[in-house]
């Protein structure tokens, strides 16, 4: 009898945690952007204009977080440089390094029209924003929908999925944000951020029931697989299950009235687990897939670095990101029109 001993090499992941912030900044960016853009053509005394503020808060945060994490993912800052001088139209990493700057130029001009009160103009950056934020979610979905070797990243529903959880994050990130602007929680619009809530979460229930028709129907190779992972190992099903508990957990929190919604404590915890839900979704996509391994069995062994490309980046993201949040919305405390930085007249 012969034994056979068999050995699996260490090698370094293709995404790292950095990249989890990047797609989680960017997806909030680009949905806030999308939700502020159109609320910037209802009527100025409209309700829903309430929920600007907020809005262009989130977004103005985000578009400046989300490239730093992205440069950082990167390993050498002046990678990037590579993407202009030797362009290939056929990578997305590539188109991407071209559409990024376009929408995080046209986020902070939106974001500039609205501080001047310049609607005109804000509505005429906002098309060109609304177009531009689509354009990066087609990007950042593709980026990864196009590895065929990976089942559970090769499909069309995981840039829809990456889109609508970024809308709720971005949705959760308003109301979060709305207690430190000018007029506190009462100046949201509650009743349309509950309306909004629910539509992304009904939006992706009816995503997550077209995923399971398609893989039934055998035209999505990633649902069989994705039940492989489930039926075989306990932590994909446990993973199942509390993405079942939130999703019904955030249905519940936001069914409430919506005065309530916009409570102190309803809002923080409603507005944490919203963001919660599509970090984590992300985390399992990019992270845990690439412990299945593309051929054999069982699962990869992979750990949390506590340096700068593990745990002390994700810190220092989120700590870039309250830094940011805390220079904005003192700034829009203390100077909300371009008026109150003028000398007032003798």
């Amino acid at each position: 009898m012969n034994i056979i001993e068999i050995l699996t090499p260490s090698y370094d992941a293709a995404w790292l945690p950095w990249a989890v912030q990047y797609f989680f900044l960017v997806a909030m960016a680009t949905t806030a952007a999308i939700t502020a853009a159109c609320v910037a053509f209802t009527p100025t005394h409209a309700e829903a204009r309430r929920l600007l503020p907020a809005a262009v808060t989130v977004l103005a945060m985000s578009a400046i977080a989300a490239p730093v994490a992205l440069l950082a993912d990167l390993h050498q800052p002046a990678r990037f440089w590579h993407f202009y001088a030797y362009f290939t139209p056929w990578s997305w990493m590539s188109i991407g390094a071209v559409l990024l700057p376009v929408f995080v130029t046209l986020s902070l001009a939106f974001c500039l029209f609205w501080w001047l009160r310049k609607d005109r103009l804000m509505q005429i950056t906002g098309l060109a924003l609304i177009l531009s934020a689509i354009s990066i979610l087609v990007y950042t979905g593709a980026e990864i929908m196009i590895v065929r070797s990976r089942p559970l990243w090769n499909t069309i529903f995981l840039p829809i999925n990456f889109a609508l959880t970024g809308w709720l994050s971005a949705l959760g990130a308003m109301l979060f944000v709305g207690r430190w602007l000018p007029g506190g929680m009462a100046a949201l619009p509650s009743l349309l951020i509950r309306r909004l809530g629910l539509t992304a979460l009904l939006l992706l229930g009816l995503c997550g029931a077209g995923w399971v028709v398609s893989g039934v129907a055998g035209l999505d190779a990633s649902f069989p697989a994705a039940m492989e992972l489930f039926s075989t190992y306990p932590t994909w099903r446990l993973s199942l299950l509390a993405s079942v508990i939130l999703a019904v957990f955030l249905l519940i929190m936001l069914r409430v009235h919506p005065h309530r919604l916009c409570s102190p404590m309803h809002s923080l915890v409603c507005s944490i687990t919203m963001m919660t839900a599509a970090w984590v979704f992300r985390w399992i996509v990019l992270m845990s897939v690439q412990g299945v391994p593309k051929y054999g069995a069982g699962l990869y062994l992979h750990s949390m670095p506590w340096g700068s490309n593990g745990l002390l980046g994700i810190i220092g993201v989120f700590g870039l990101c309250t830094a940011l949040l805390a220079m904005i919305t003192w700034f829009l405390d203390r100077y909300p029109t371009l008026s109150a930085l003028r000398p007032t007249a003798a």
